[in-house]
């Protein structure tokens, strides 16, 4: 495994952010690397993530999860099912503070680390639950709702779809987005888009897949 050096962490970072034309701020970027410094340590003992390389965290997972931001332009309230790491969670958390952003997932070890990052980085808009997403029960509804690389299309609207507020709609964060996966979506809900995703560095297929109640 590479070291941690923050220097040329930050520098691939800034590049990634500035060639996918984001706004996000010097002391944003700074907590992103704060961020990663922290998935770095407790991966260890945690296993949040299969990456050991910090280079290849930046890559995949920061400029992965900050390529989807701008879909969430609108947000108020959002929910990471299967949150893991905090992808996007996390991500979404620091460069839209204005935000709030709720996360889930049903290993205990990761929302420890979820709240560990939320306490060193005072992220306020952060909100952590353990437990499966059927049983959460909200009395502010999400906006949107998203998840990334979690489950089939199917299982995450019907496991999640009593927490989706009325006009709200799911985001999901794909790699390929697969034909069959889409048509066996329940009645209810409908694609109402399929966006690619070009993630610097990353030489990988990334879609956002957009789902809405049918009318």
């Amino acid at each position: 495994m590479r070291g941690f050096d923050r220097a040329a962490l930050a520098h691939v970072l800034a590049e990634g952010i500035a060639e996918m034309k984001l706004d996000v701020s010097a002391a944003q970027q700074d907590k992103l690397m704060d961020y990663l410094a922290l998935m770095s340590k407790w991966n260890g003992v945690y296993n949040l993530t299969s990456l050991r390389d910090p280079m290849q965290m930046v890559t995949h997972h920061l400029l992965d999860s900050l390529a989807a931001v701008p879909a969430f332009v609108d947000a108020r309230n959002v929910l990471d099912v299967g949150a893991g790491g905090g992808l996007p969670g996390i991500v979404l958390a620091i460069t839209r503070p204005g935000m709030k952003v709720s996360m889930i997932d049903t290993v205990h070890k990761k929302t420890a680390f979820l709240k560990q990052v939320k306490a060193e980085l005072e992220l306020s808009n952060v909100t952590v639950h353990t437990m499966k997403v059927q049983d959460l029960d909200v009395s502010d509804k999400f906006d949107v709702i998203t998840s990334r690389a979690f489950a089939d299309l199917s299982d995450f609207l019907n496991w999640s779809g009593h927490l989706l507020a009325e006009g709200g709609k799911f985001i999901a964060l794909k790699g390929t987005a697969p034909a069959e996966e889409q048509e066996r979506i329940p009645a209810e809900w409908r694609i109402t888009d399929l966006q690619p995703l070009q993630v610097p560095r990353l030489g990988a297929e990334r879609h956002l897949v957009f789902v809405e109640r049918s009318e």
